[in-house]
């Protein structure tokens, strides 16, 4: 069976917003499996979980000979590379350019080996796009591969990652060591992402921690390296006096604890992407990024625009109570 490679170089949201392409290429071409190509510590965990049948660690190959001009570019017999890609009919790269040095090598060294097709698709849409970018990909594939296909709207109502059941226990087991109570409704708050102006200011997350815990919930955030390194020591002890705060969790072990999970608030974020392609009631505060390229796919998910002047400082009691209602209907 004919099997699909995609190289996707971005973080777990990206990652993530590219499974809807991985899909309608399983289906569309009747791949017998399709791989993605990238940082394992983002995409190890999808084989199993989603429509990824395979990872292929970007971080141990030397991808950077690709980017030669191609005078200088050279393979040799039984070349690693040529190894890499010899097992795929058809090969998405979202790294490098169209009609660059990159997509050039690529293209000569998988057909080093066989016939392969090889598309490059940009990463963002232009800056008039209005489409969802997991739409936007698929389009860019129908166009670039030249096939007469219709393309297919994202459906939003399908989980694209389910958690196994090892996870569920191991996110039982991490709440257990956290002193947290299995038995209620529980809400996971992450308050970080990729950048300082999509975090809604934290006194907001604070106080739908508070008012949630007073409702019956069982609250915990969750704090990575970026979180720690932004966030003052005074306002992580402030987050530890109100609810829980779990830290510099590995990705596997944030899927199971999103698997025992009832909801979840977030910024613009990959934790957000993941929990709304899990099935997890989400609710993701957006503040300059445009929700309708970049919001979450998922059954659950529910997307709030703040303010972007004022989203990173001030408080929002408005938005907070329509979080509220969402998680509490």
């Amino acid at each position: 069976m004919l099997r699909g490679l995609i190289l996707q170089p971005g973080a777990i949201g990206d990652c993530i917003l590219t499974l809807p392409l991985a899909a309608y290429m399983k289906d569309c071409l009747q791949l017998g499996g399709i791989d993605i190509l990238g940082h394992t510590e983002y995409v190890g965990f999808l084989p199993g979980r989603s429509c990824i049948d395979g990872v292929r660690s970007m971080d141990a190959m030397e991808l950077h000979r690709l980017f030669f001009e191609p005078g200088v570019f050279e393979l040799k017999d039984r070349d690693p590379l040529i190894n890499t890609f010899s097992d795929y009919a058809w090969i998405v790269t979202f790294l490098g350019e169209s009609e660059s040095h990159f997509e050039q090598n690529l293209i000569f060294t998988a057909n080093c080996s066989h016939s392969a097709e090889v598309l490059t698709l940009s990463v963002k849409p232009r800056k008039d796009c209005s489409e969802h970018v997991a739409d936007f990909y698929i389009r860019q594939f129908i166009e670039r591969s030249g096939m007469f296909a219709e393309p297919r709207k994202t459906q939003s109502d399908n989980r694209s990652i389910r958690a196994i059941q090892t996870d569920v226990n191991a996110g039982r087991r991490l709440l257990a060591e956290a002193g947290v109570d299995f038995g209620g409704k529980l809400v996971v708050i992450q308050p970080g992402s990729g950048g300082q102006e999509k975090c809604w200011y934290i006194g907001n997350f604070l106080s739908v921690a508070a008012r949630l815990a007073s409702k019956g919930f069982e609250i915990v955030f969750l704090l990575g390296p970026a979180e720690r390194e932004k966030f003052s020591d005074e306002t992580i002890s402030q987050i530890n006096s109100v609810v829980p705060c779990l830290t510099d969790l590995s990705l596997t072990d944030v899927l199971g604890l999103l698997g025992c999970a009832h909801g979840f608030v977030g910024n613009d974020s990959g934790i957000a992407h993941l929990a709304g392609a899990m099935g997890v009631k989400t609710v993701a505060v957006f503040g300059p990024t445009d929700p309708d390229v970049y919001k979450p796919i998922g059954p659950a998910v529910t997307v709030l625009a703040g303010c972007p002047a004022t989203f990173a400082s001030k408080p929002s009691t408005s938005l907070q109570q329509k979080l509220l209602d969402i998680l509490t209907a």
